[in-house]
């Protein structure tokens, strides 16, 4: 599907364009809104009991900016709506509770204009050797001036710009205080859209743009990228053992689910980013559930360290369950969307010749047993401290939307059609039809 601003054709107009790739994207992000926003009325009531107002208008803000990032086929409009939602999502983080989001908002600020300086400048170079700006006439004139190191240089900025964007290691490091410091809602809705975004993005340049071929061929991308993906999966996944703000756990578990996603990429095969485009959509799933989840919990107990929710278990047992439920698919458990798209992308690795992978994938689904199961231990085996406040089950408000959440964990690990059969769709648009 394609539709031109003002009736000015492409290239000189701008033009939105729609297919198997960002079909899937946009439907992932609407859906997440959709579903966290029943959740989030409660929540926000709780820690923005004033100015309301502006905050859903950020929100809002943010939302448009990521679907128009996903669906724009502009190069320079994506880093118009990059940036319309980037200072949406700085001022969303800074209404955090705690005096430290305030820190988090500026230093995710600091890093976030570096990536998009990166990511405008790499745009500026292929505008220069090319004169459009238009995606699907980039991808036409760029093969005659692909030698030249000018289009070298774009290619390295756009990576690296959306890299940090994408908390790819080791540009993460804005991550884990900008959810774990931001209002519960804003984490939720972040970890489940913003770097899933970032990611379509590269894989929209990598592809579409300036081609596999060149990509690969010419640079040496897929070693970069499988070596920062590997590093990001056993760093991220080892730092989350060790946390005991939950918030940070998931975050720090963030960075290796999207290790995952850049893993399969870098296989460079149909296989491969059918594997990593799945991880994007089921993380999304998973994300969405675990942070909607400690917002429960915060929103009864006050807080979510691991030191206060020992023995709450026993006195929120809806809300502990929907957790441990939803760290199942994190860990990847049959029967869950997580243990689909880690199937997949074990398949693709075995499809590639580098059954070696299979040894990361596995040792660093047993660290995510490890993190998760700290949690269900401190819940439900842990004493309660003494003279602690005995919470009650969290309202109806909270766990319906919680418990539809989870459900899609579970609904999407036993039905695949959408899915596995978007994410394939998406590979096959993507390579060209590539073995």
């Amino acid at each position: 599907m394609s539709y031109h601003f003002g009736n000015w054709p492409p290239p000189f107009g701008i033009e939105y364009r729609v297919d198997a790739v960002n079909a899937l994207l946009a439907l992932l992000i609407s859906g997440v809104a959709l579903f966290l926003l029943p959740w989030a009325k409660t929540s926000v009531n709780l820690e923005i009991p004033e100015r309301q107002g502006p905050f859903y208008a950020l929100f809002l803000l943010a939302l448009s900016g990521l679907m128009g990032i996903t669906l724009t086929g502009d190069a320079f409009n994506v880093f118009v709506f990059l940036e319309i939602s980037s200072l949406s999502t700085y001022a969303l983080i800074a209404h955090g509770q705690d005096r430290r989001a305030l820190k988090a908002a500026f230093r995710y600020l600091i890093m976030g204009t570096i990536g998009a300086t990166f990511f405008l400048i790499g745009i500026g170079f292929l505008y220069a050797m090319t004169g459009t700006l238009n995606m699907a006439d980039l991808a036409e004139r760029l093969p005659e001036v692909r030698d030249s190191n000018v289009v070298h240089a774009a290619l390295a900025f756009i990576v690296v710009g959306l890299g940090l964007k994408l908390a790819l290691f080791p540009l993460h490091l804005w991550l884990p205080n900008a959810y774990a410091f931001a209002p519960n809602f804003i984490t939720a809705f972040l970890a489940a859209t913003a770097t899933k975004v970032a990611l379509y993005v590269m894989l929209r340049f990598i592809f579409t743009v300036f081609s596999p071929e060149f990509s690969f061929t010419a640079m040496p991308l897929a070693a970069v990228l499988m070596t920062l993906a590997i590093a990001g999966m056993v760093a991220g996944s080892w730092v989350a053992m060790f946390e005991v703000n939950l918030k940070r756990l998931l975050a720090y578990s963030s960075v290796a689910q999207v290790g995952y996603m850049v893993l399969g990429v870098s296989l460079v095969t149909a296989a491969g980013v059918a594997a990593g485009i799945l991880h994007l959509f089921n993380h999304a799933l998973m994300k969405a559930a675990l942070f909607a989840a400690l917002g429960t919990i915060y929103y009864q107990i006050g807080s979510v360290r691991l030191t206060e929710i020992a023995g709450m278990g026993r006195h929120m047992p809806w809300t502990f369950t929907a957790f441990a439920l939803a760290g199942l698919s994190l860990i990847g458990v049959p029967l869950t969307a997580g243990f689909t798209s880690k199937w997949y992308l074990v398949i693709a690795a075995l499809d590639a010749g580098q059954p070696w992978l299979i040894v990361i994938i596995m040792a660093t689904s047993l660290l995510a047993i490890y993190y998760i199961w700290r949690v269900v231990e401190a819940a439900w085996f842990h004493d309660t401290p003494e003279g602690a406040a005995l919470p009650n089950e969290a309202p109806l408000s909270l766990l319906v939307p919680l418990w539809v959440l989870v459900a899609l964990n579970f609904y999407f690990g036993l039905d695949t059609r959408l899915n596995v059969g978007g994410a394939e769709a998406a590979a096959r648009t993507l390579i060209g039809g590539a073995p």
